[in-house]
C-alpha cells in the first residue's frame, strides 16, 4: 500500500504537529506500508524541491506570497498545493491520498484526488477557525470564523474518510452533520522506549539553574495565550510565603512570553522563575528530571475543550507528576486522582490549592505515577494508535473498488 501524506510542515521545524507526523510515518512503515510525504508552502522557503531530514524524504513546495486581499494568500497557496500533490501523485501513483490538518491541505488534496482518481484520507487534527481565534486573527462568530467553519465542513463531506485525534474532534465533526461510520480517531500517544520512567535528577543541570534545594514546577512547552501560564505564575506568588523554597521552571518560549516575564516582575517573584528559552527536543528530558510537579493550566475555551494536547502524556510516560485544568482535552487524558490532578480552569486560586494538596501528599506519588506510566503503555503507544490507520485504509480502497465495478457494469 502506498500512502502519500500531505503536511502542513514537517522536520527540521519543531512543532507537535511535526512530531506525530514522524511518529505516524515511522510506524506506518513497520507495518509496511509506503509512504511519501509532502509539505506545503508553509514550511517556508527551502533551498530544494526535494529534501532529506533524519532519515525521511520530504517533497517541499513553493509559491508562497503573501498579500492584504483577503483570502488572496490562501487561494495562491492552495493552488501551488494542488500543483504540486498532482506532479508527485502523477509520478508516485499512490493508491491513497492522506491530508493533514489545515483545509488548506485539504481542499486541493481533494481536488487532485477527484481529478486523478485516488481516494482521500483527511486527518484533522484542530478545528482551523479555533485556532484562529486563539492566535488573535479572528474571532468567534465573526466573518471569517464562519467561512472557515464551513470550508472545514466542505472538506469533511468530501472525503472519503476522516481521522481526527480525540473524542472532543469526534463530536465536533459527527456535530457538523458527518457520518460517524465515516469517522476514526486515532489518538496522540507516545513511544514509551523514547521516555525512561523516574530517571534521577540531572544535578549538573539543577546547579546551572540555580534550583538546589528547591521544589519545582515546571511546565515545558509553546507559551501561548491559551496555556495559562499566567495562571501558574499567580499560584506561584500565591504558594511562596508559605512554600519558600518552591520554583518554577519555564521551557520554552512563545508569543506570550514577554508578558509573563513582566507579570513576574509585577508580582515580585520574577527571581522564583527561570525561564530557560528554547532548548533542543532531545534535551527536555534533562528539564523534565528536574521538576517534581508538572503543570499544564490550559484556559477553557473550544480550542482545549476538544483537542488533546500530548505533553501530558510524554510526562507520564517520564513518571512527572501532573496538575491540569479540568478542559476537556485534559480529561479524555487524565483520571483525577489516578494518573494526575484536576482544578476548575481558569482559576489561578484553585490551582494554587491544588498545587499545595498534591506537595502536602508525597506518600501517595509513587502510585500515580506507576499508573500514568502504566495508563501510557496500555493504551496510547504509537503502535497501538497507529494500527487504527489499517482498518481506515481497506476501508476506502474497498469502497472505491466497489465503486469501478459498479461502473464498469454500469457505464452509462
Amino acid at each position: 500500500m502506498r500512502i502519500l501524506h500531505i503536511l502542513d510542515h514537517s522536520l527540521p521545524l519543531h512543532s507537535g504537529y511535526a512530531f506525530r507526523s514522524v511518529a505516524i510515518l515511522r510506524e506506518q512503515r513497520a507495518l509496511g506500508w509506503e509512504t511519501f510525504h509532502l509539505t506545503t508552502p508553509r514550511q517556508g522557503s527551502c533551498s530544494a524541491p526535494e529534501e532529506e531530514v533524519d532519515g525521511w524524504h520530504f517533497f517541499r513546495t513553493g509559491g508562497a506570497m503573501s498579500s492584504t486581499v483577503p483570502g488572496m494568500s490562501e487561494a495562491c497557496e492552495m493552488a501551488a498545493t494542488a500543483r504540486r500533490i498532482d506532479g508527485v501523485a502523477r509520478r508516485l501513483k499512490p493508491d491513497i491520498l492522506h491530508a493533514h490538518s489545515p483545509v488548506l491541505n485539504a481542499l486541493p488534496t481533494l481536488a487532485v484526488g477527484r481529478r486523478l482518481g485516488i481516494p482521500v484520507v483527511y486527518e484533522m487534527r484542530a478545528s482551523w477557525e479555533d485556532a484562529a481565534v486563539d492566535h488573535g486573527s479572528t474571532r468567534e462568530g465573526s466573518l471569517r470564523y464562519r467561512l472557515s467553519h464551513a470550508l472545514e465542513t466542505f472538506a469533511l463531506r468530501r472525503a472519503d474518510r476522516v481521522t481526527t485525534i480525540c473524542e472532543g474532534l469526534r463530536r465536533d465533526i459527527s456535530a457538523r452533520g458527518i457520518d460517524a461510520g465515516k469517522i476514526t480517531v486515532i489518538p496522540n500517544a507516545v513511544d514509551t522506549a523514547s521516555f525512561n520512567f523516574d530517571v534521577p535528577p540531572d544535578e549538573s543541570l539543577r546547579r546551572e539553574l540555580g534550583l538546589e534545594n528547591a521544589t519545582v514546577l515546571g511546565f515545558a512547552g509553546s507559551f501561548y495565550a491559551y496555556e495559562g501560564l499566567d495562571l501558574l505564575i499567580e499560584a506561584l506568588a500565591e504558594i511562596l510565603p508559605r512554600q519558600p523554597a518552591l520554583r518554577l521552571l519555564l521551557v520554552g518560549g512563545g508569543s506570550h512570553e514577554s508578558l509573563l516575564r513582566r507579570l513576574a516582575a509585577d508580582l515580585g517573584v520574577f527571581d522564583k522563575v527561570v525561564f530557560t528559552g528554547r532548548v533542543p527536543n532531545s534535551q527536555v528530558h534533562r528539564y523534565y528530571s528536574l521538576i517534581d510537579v508538572v503543570a499544564y493550566p490550559r484556559r477553557s475555551m473550544r480550542l482545549t475543550e476538544s483537542v488533546t494536547p500530548l505533553k501530558p502524556l510524554e510526562a507520564m510516560a517520564q513518571g512527572r507528576l501532573l496538575v491540569a485544568s479540568d478542559v476537556g482535552g485534559h480529561r479524555e487524558l487524565i483520571r483525577d486522582g489516578e494518573t494526575g490532578f484536576l482544578f476548575p480552569a481558569g482559576d489561578a486560586s484553585a490551582l494554587a490549592r491544588t498545587i499545595e494538596s498534591v506537595l502536602s501528599r508525597r506518600d501517595e506519588w509513587d502510585a500515580v505515577l506507576k499508573t500514568g506510566r502504566l495508563f501510557v503503555e496500555a493504551e496510547r503507544t504509537w503502535k497501538r494508535s497507529v494500527a487504527g490507520y489499517g482498518a481506515v485504509y481497506a476501508g476506502v480502497l474497498a469502497e472505491r473498488s466497489q465503486q469501478k465495478i459498479h461502473q464498469d457494469f454500469n457505464p452509462g
